[in-house]
């Protein structure tokens, strides 16, 4: 794919949506192309996160480890973006990923994307947006499930 295809991949991504065309051309420019095998592994859960990768076609399942086993506790497809958390708390991955298909990816490297938000502010205040949505979305989900478990 050319550096004009990656910008518009990246600008339908929820995290990126809002962010400047041009700026996605740089993030595009600096990150790869990225294939997995169905069965193979994004990130393991517990592992560092020096990357994120952004689904271009394929599944894959989010998985955590919980007192009873391994969960499945969602299935991501194109478009989707994994790995940004651990790159943004310096903490280890929260989830493994596995490919459930073949499955192609935009990898965008830790450093590239902290460079991102330093020179441009305006893509941090977007990211920020971004992840304040999904935040208040997980939460509600979480006041229904436990509403549910209580009735």
């Amino acid at each position: 794919m050319s550096l004009e295809e990656d910008a518009l991949l990246l600008a339908k991504v929820e995290l990126f949506a809002n962010v400047a065309p041009r700026r996605l051309k740089l993030l595009a420019l600096a990150s790869s192309r990225v294939l997995f095998a169905a069965g193979q592994d994004l990130c393991v859960e517990g592992d560092e996160g020096y990357e994120a990768f952004i689904l271009v076609s394929g599944e894959a399942d989010v998985k955590i480890r919980t007192p009873s086993g391994v969960a499945t506790v969602a299935r991501l497809k194109r478009n989707d973006i994994v790995g940004e958390m651990a790159i943004l708390r310096d903490m280890p991955r929260t989830a493994t990923v596995t490919a459930v298909s073949d499955v192609s990816t935009l990898r965008i490297g830790k450093q590239d994307f902290l460079n991102l938000l330093k020179e441009f502010p305006e893509v941090t205040v977007e990211v920020m947006r971004s992840l304040a949505e999904r935040l208040a979305r997980t939460t509600s989900e979480l006041a229904n499930l436990r509403s549910a478990a209580k009735a």
